[in-house]
Parts: structure tokens; sequence; C-alpha cells
């Protein structure tokens, strides 16, 4: 394959004798199966050859030894490339100009394909509660991005212990829980504290029922007084979405596909999972059905395909997609090929909200859910019928859109409001 990229004989001869000559080939071989274009491989085997000749002149022996050397090659490579960095993040680009494709061809050459882009972390509290994660899965039911929510706010009560010097369940106490969340929830949502709290205390409860403490120290942490009702819902107006669908530009594949990701959200309320695990087999062309397999509430949910998502869905088949066997309906537009995840699809429409000068408050994928079941509110469909479109577990989640006249209330603020 390096002939495909390299004209010159010698060139390619040069590449194939270095010491990670063979890593070296197969990184491009791996590059081109996962659709990079020609001018990233041109960039990356240059640096990959300079760190090949890096390790070998500080003795590097094999892959092992070569990948701890990764963080002294990018200095190195800072040192000769960053003399016209003006500020902290041009430099941290060039370092990462060099340590990117390296990590990524030498995490090839380890594990054999795909290389890992990001190490598996060990769940916090492992060693001392090894079936908790088993608990969480089995005997609740929780689903994997629930169980990584609880790793998330567990990583956060085990940093605080290593950095308190309070090592382990046996030092664990009220006091050391009390100044945990006093240290810990200042800078956290009134949501992401409520969570917090609710996991610190789901996993002490379960500890002491396993006997791993001796006392039940769930009560050491107070749940924050939260109210039904007390959130306004981030939806946007429909002269709103006409502006953030006019933003996008459909002459380029990213543009097509995510005009189509963007009405797939405002005509159904989906979450941005429900969009990122759309496959092809979803679709029903014959019958004009859309299906969301496996839904938050556990069901599945048919709806009739509309005409402008269809289209919109069609034009990003045909002039869009790539080529492949993945049964993924939407993939990236950057290499490495692979179907989009939730957090692209949430990124992508803060940036087109952002772009079209559209304010609200963090938005993202989940305004354009609000704003679909806001329009049924307006247009007066029953809520049990809102509730089952969008995929709703109870009703409440459906009454917050009921508390307030947002259009009334947008008439009384921009008028006297006499008429109303």
């Amino acid at each position: 394959m390096l002939s495909d990229y390299f004209v010159k004989p010698a060139t390619v001869d040069r590449i194939r004798a270095c010491w990670l000559g063979p890593q070296i080939e197969s990184y491009v071989d791996w590059m081109r199966a996962h659709g990079y274009r020609e001018r990233s491989v041109h960039r990356r085997v240059p640096v990959a050859c300079c760190f090949s000749a890096f390790a070998q002149r500080h003795g590097a022996a094999d892959i092992a030894s070569a990948y701890a050397l990764i963080d002294a090659f990018a200095a190195q490579w800072l040192n000769d490339h960053g003399a016209g960095c003006r500020n902290e993040r041009a430099r941290r680009s060039v370092v990462n100009e060099a340590r990117s494709p390296v990590r990524q061809m030498l995490d090839l050459a380890l594990a054999g394909n795909a290389p890992r882009h990001r190490a598996c972390k060990e769940f916090p509290f492992a060693v001392e509660a090894p079936a908790f994660i088993t608990y969480l899965r089995q005997e609740r039911g929780l689903r994997e991005a629930t169980v990584k929510h609880y790793a998330h706010y567990l990583g956060s009560l085990r940093d605080y212990c290593q950095r308190v010097g309070a090592c382990g369940l046996s030092a664990m106490s009220a006091a050391l829980l009390a100044a945990f969340v006093v240290d810990r929830c200042p800078p956290l949502s009134p949501s992401s504290r409520r969570d917090l709290c609710g996991v610190v205390r789901v996993f002490l409860r379960y500890c002491h029922r396993e006997s791993l403490l001796r006392s039940d120290l769930s009560a050491a942490v107070e749940m924050p007084q939260s109210y039904r009702l007390a959130s306004v819902p981030r939806a946007i107006g429909w002269d709103d979405v006409a502006r953030l669908l006019a933003v996008v530009d459909r002459r380029t594949i990213k543009g097509r596909r995510d005009y189509a990701i963007l009405l797939l959200l405002v005509t159904y309320g989906l979450r941005s999972c429900e969009v990122a695990h759309l496959g092809l087999d979803d679709i029903d062309w014959k019958r004009e059905q859309l299906r969301i397999p496996d839904r938050k509430a556990g069901h599945c949910t048919a709806y009739p395909l509309a005409t402008v998502v269809a289209q919109a869905i069609i034009d990003y088949l045909k002039e869009g997609r790539p080529a492949t066997e993945n049964r993924h309906l939407f993939f990236r537009v950057v290499a490495p090929m692979g179907p989009i995840t939730s957090a692209t699809i949430a990124s992508a429409v803060s940036a087109y909200l952002l772009q079209a000068g559209i304010e609200v408050p963090r938005g993202g994928s989940h305004t354009l859910r609000h704003t679909c079941v806001q329009r049924l509110i307006d247009a007066e469909f029953p809520l049990k019928t809102i509730g089952d479109y969008v995929g709703h577990r109870s009703p409440d989640a459906t009454a917050i859109y009921t508390k307030v006249a947002l259009a009334s209330l947008r008439e009384v603020a921009m008028g006297d409001g006499e008429a109303l």
C-alpha cells in the first residue's frame, strides 16, 4: 500500500527500512481501510518515521518499550516544531500532531487490530466491592449507560478519598462523606448534585448489605431538595426550527447527514442515542415506517415515515453514507470511519443552534426533543398520546410541558398583555 501513496521507490524503501517499518506499513493499510484521506497519510507517515528513529536512538527494544517514549518524543517534536506557537493552544496542537499518530500506530501493533482510542478504566472500588457492578446490572437491571453513570460519580468519591489520604472502605465515615459532598457539589447543576448523592447512597447501602461496611452510612449523604415541575423545558419556536434547518449546508456530506438527523430529532422527538443507534433495517420503505427499537422505557415504537424525513435520508444514503457492510444508518464524516455517537449528535445540534443565533440554555439534541413535545402540547394532543409518541416512561415526564403557556407568556413579555 505504501506505493499507492508515495511515488518514489526510494521513499518507499526508506520507510520500510525504518526500525518500525512493518508497523508503519500496517498502519498505512489500516488508515486506508478506515477511510483516511491521502493527505492524512502523507502527514502521519513522516511523524511515524521520525518516532522510529527517535525510539531506536533511545534504546527501545520492542513495541512496549517504544510506547513508553511517546511523551518524550512529543516533547522533542514541540521543541523542534513549536517555535512559532503563540499560545498554549497552539503548543498542544503541535504535541498532538506528534503524539496521536504514534500512539495510534503502536496501539494497532500491540492489539493486532483496531487501535484502542480510550483505555478501559477499572470500575471504582472494584477491588473492595467486586460484585457491585454485577448488582447494578443483574439485580437492579440497569443499562450500560447507567452503569457508566455510576462509575463516573463513584470515581469522584474515590479520587476525593485518595486526595485526603482516606484509602479504602475501612476509612469511610460520616464526616468524610459530608466533606466530600461539600467539596464536590458546588460546581454541579441541581440535577447533577441529586444524581451524585443518589449514586453514593446506593453504593453505601449495598456495602452495608454485603457487610463491607459496619454501619449504613447512606444517611450521611443527604439528598438535595428538589421540586416537581421546577424546571422549564428548553424548547424553541417553530420559526427558530426553520432557521436552524436553513443554516445546514446540504451540499456537503456532513450537511446531508446532519439535516436528516435534525429532522428526525424534531419530527419524532427522538433522543440522540436513539438516532445514533438507527440502522438500515429500522426503515421499512415498503410500509413507509420508521422503527425505534429498545427505547429507554424498554419498548419499541413504530412511526409513519414522514416524506420530508424520508427524502433527507435518501439524499444521505445516495450521496453521503460510506460504502460499508456495517448496518448503522449514520456514520462519521472524518476518519476513522465508524457509526456516530450520541455525543456527536448533541455537539452538532449545539453548533447549529449557535450558528443560527438561537439562544437556549444548554442547547443540544434534547432541545429539539423538547420542541417536538411542546408543539404537540400546543396542538392540544392528549398527554398520554404525547408520552407514547416520544417514549416517555411515565406521564409525569410529559406533565412538565403543561405548567406554562410559553406562547402566551412570550406575548405578555413583548406587549402589554391586556388582551390576555
